[in-house]
């Protein structure tokens, strides 16, 4: 018997807010192999395993470079670290597969609820991902970290959703596979679905 992804709470929600990466797709370790590729070419010192890259997954990319860089006192360049990452990921992301039973969930509260993405990825990016998986149509309002002044796990980008979709932030549930994620919906004040990772 296959476990399920994720379970809904008990209560009822007018609105649904969904990460991207490692949530509605299936692209995590994509992300991990662009990051490994990126931050060897700036020197990095440290092994960016798993663990590792996913206490930093949903923060945004330039911050997590600053965050490794306090981490191990190194000096990479933030912007640079995340052009290459960004353009490693890219020429990987042709491989990008939907999450099936988020995707599904979505699908069936399209057009009879307020739905839209939050990510700590840059647009473009993300409006691909999306595009990719035939799933864009479904987010009226995608939301990312270039829209507010602070990332996951501040509260900012979710809150900014809600107000874009017209619903108070405690009527609205977030699905997320990040701890940071859940973080940011928590201080929202939203309920917070975990996706199990794929590689759980």
């Amino acid at each position: 018997m296959t476990r399920p992804m994720f379970e809904l709470p008990a209560r009822d929600y007018r609105a649904f807010i969904f990460d991207c990466d490692g949530t509605l797709v299936d692209n995590m370790p994509l992300h991990q192999r662009a990051w490994v590729q990126a931050l060897r070419a700036h020197g990095a010192t440290f092994e960016f395993g798993w663990e590792l890259f996913m206490s930093r997954a949903g923060m945004a990319i330039e911050r997590t470079v600053e965050e490794l860089n306090l981490q191990f006192s190194l000096n990479m360049d933030p912007p640079r670290v995340a052009a290459d990452q960004r353009r490693h990921y890219e020429e990987l992301m042709h491989g990008v597969e939907p999450i099936h039973e988020v995707v599904a969930f979505a699908r069936s509260k399209a057009g009879r609820h307020p739905l839209s993405v939050a990510s700590g990825g840059e647009r473009s990016i993300v409006l691909r991902t999306l595009r990719t998986i035939d799933a864009l149509e479904l987010f009226p309002v995608v939301v990312v970290a270039a829209d507010v002044a602070r990332g996951k796990p501040a509260p900012d980008m979710f809150l900014l959703a809600a107000e874009k979709m017209g619903v108070p932030p405690q009527d609205c549930l977030v699905f997320e596979d990040a701890q940071l994620g859940i973080e940011a919906a928590h201080s929202a004040g939203m309920g917070a679905v975990l996706v199990k990772s794929q590689r759980a």
